[in-house]
């Protein structure tokens, strides 16, 4: 796997990036540095102008050494375990329950060693690479192409964007490389990759931009890069480059099994982390206080919607911002202080970009009509993960699921505050609920918005389903609340 990167800083003189070096280095104990005095901009960002051809010999000497390898000791456990590239749990949540009950507790903890990459993006020796590379280290050691070695100290880091800023201190001035802009970059744009792939260090592979504003489901903020880059283990961190030598995205995830897929985080976006990161080792978001999702077309009909823009609010958080301004679940967001709100993966920037504390306005369709809804942001909390453990089920139901009643004991053990509804137990394959994508471990809260509260009350809500009408679900699951709209086949 891999995931994100950041970086800065190249005088247009030696003798410049040696005196600009040692200046930043006497005042950065004693001011924060701004983003012009933390990393340097690469002229010509926004031009779209490309020298043709790639010359991509001149860019290589020019750029690795500023491109280091980073090896980490980290502890097994001491962090929550990584998602797969995709965001989809790596075991069934039913086997954790009983590997937390039955067995596999009490292992002893090991230490395990991590490979990546990273840039340096000021002189004085602050350094871009992915949280996943740093995460949970006892020991953080960067290597330069000119096989100096040095230990390294966290900064900051970011989980949420996969960013992280560390920090070596050095006896002279280090090289450095410059941002770009990475909104300029066009499809099809040759781009060089620098990393450390299977610990071959300072490895350069080329391609071209795939695509851009990927959504893989690795965190909130999906929007990644897509290249052809050679791109493998070991090269997470590291920077990825146009051809005037300016890095534009942070080499972080890959297709496991693919060829010639990999993503990149934007440097933009990694931009607006960095330095939250550099003046206070973490980063402050805006938070509304929702659950969104996308609207699919059966939840399209379901509400009675003209299109499938926006993101429909599957619930709105007790004693959260948009809860005090009057959100509602089923409401669909599709502005946000005068922007268009085009799919519900758009929302979640817009408001992490917002200082907390401003009043920022909601535009909403509600029944049909439109609405403005002022909302003052809160601060967005560190969100702590909880897996679901289960136990199985004799309750077999129509559509396809199989539930049963939440117990105190099942609620205890599912961390639920409400223990009011169902869990789903068991998913028929083929069958309508798991087109729908319904899963096991799923809390039935409502069934075409009847709410449901015990097994007598979800057999009612179920018996008067049709084939003509899709059924509108509310879910929660791990935490979050979402909408299904599902198909029955015969009497529901």
């Amino acid at each position: 796997m891999l995931r994100h990167m950041l970086f800065q800083h190249r005088g247009k003189t030696r003798m410049r990036a040696v005196l600009l070096g040692l200046w930043l280095g006497c005042c950065l104990s004693v001011l924060p540095l701004n983003a012009a005095q933390l990393w340097e901009e690469g002229s010509g960002a926004a031009t779209g102008e490309q020298p043709v051809p790639p010359a991509f010999v001149e860019l290589a000497k020019h750029l690795k050494p500023a491109v280091v390898n980073i090896s980490s000791k980290q502890i097994e456990g001491k962090s929550a375990p990584s998602r797969s590239p995709f965001g989809r749990e790596e075991n069934d949540p039913f086997q954790e329950f009983f590997d937390r009950f039955f067995g596999g507790r009490g292992a002893p903890r090991r230490q395990r060693s991590g490979l990546g990459s990273g840039f340096i993006i000021n002189s004085t020796g602050f350094i871009v690479t992915n949280n996943h590379v740093v995460e949970g280290a006892t020991e953080i050691k960067v290597t330069l192409a000119t096989k100096e070695e040095f230990d390294a100290t966290l900064v900051g880091r970011d989980p949420k964007t996969d960013v992280a800023l560390i920090k070596v201190k050095s006896p002279k001035p280090l090289p450095t490389v410059p941002f770009g802009n990475s909104e300029a970059l066009e499809v099809g744009e040759w781009v060089l990759a620098i990393g450390n792939p299977f610990g071959l260090g300072h490895t350069v592979t080329s391609g071209i931009v795939s695509a851009k504003g990927r959504i893989i489901g690795a965190g909130p903020y999906d929007d990644f890069i897509q290249t052809d880059a050679s791109i493998n283990p070991g090269n997470s961190g590291g920077p990825l480059f146009n051809m005037r030598g300016q890095v534009i995205g942070i080499n972080t995830a890959i297709v496991s099994g693919g060829q010639g897929i990999g993503f990149a985080i934007p440097i933009n976006l990694a931009k607006e982390v960095l330095l939250q990161l550099h003046t206070k080792g973490g980063v402050t978001r805006g938070w509304l206080g929702v659950a969104i999702q996308s609207i699919s077309p059966d939840l399209l009909k379901a509400f009675n919607l003209e299109d499938t823009h926006g993101a429909l609010v599957s619930d709105v958080m007790a004693d959260g911002p948009a809860a005090k301004a009057g959100l509602q679940r089923g409401d669909v967001i599709i502005g946000f202080q005068g922007n268009k709100v085009q799919d519900s993966t758009e929302l979640p920037r817009m408001v992490a970009a917002i200082v907390p504390g401003t009043k920022v306005q909601v535009e909403v369709l509600r029944g049909g009509k439109k609405m403005t809804i002022p909302v003052a942001l809160g601060t967005l909390a560190e969100e702590k993960e909880a897996a679901a453990k289960l136990q199985p089920s004799d309750v077999e139901e129509s559509v396809g699921l199989r539930v049963e009643a939440i117990t105190p004991e099942l609620a205890r053990s599912l961390r639920l505050d409400n223990a009011k509804g169902v869990v789903v137990s068991r998913v028929a394959p083929d069958s309508p609920a798991a087109e729908a994508g319904i899963q096991r471990g799923d809390i039935v809260r409502e069934v075409n918005r009847q709410p449901v509260t015990d097994i007598e009350s979800y057999t009612e809500a179920t018996s008067h389903l049709t084939p003509e009408t899709p059924a509108l679900f509310l879910l929660e699951r791990r935490g979050s609340s979402l909408y299904v709209a599902l198909k029955p086949t015969k009497e529901g």
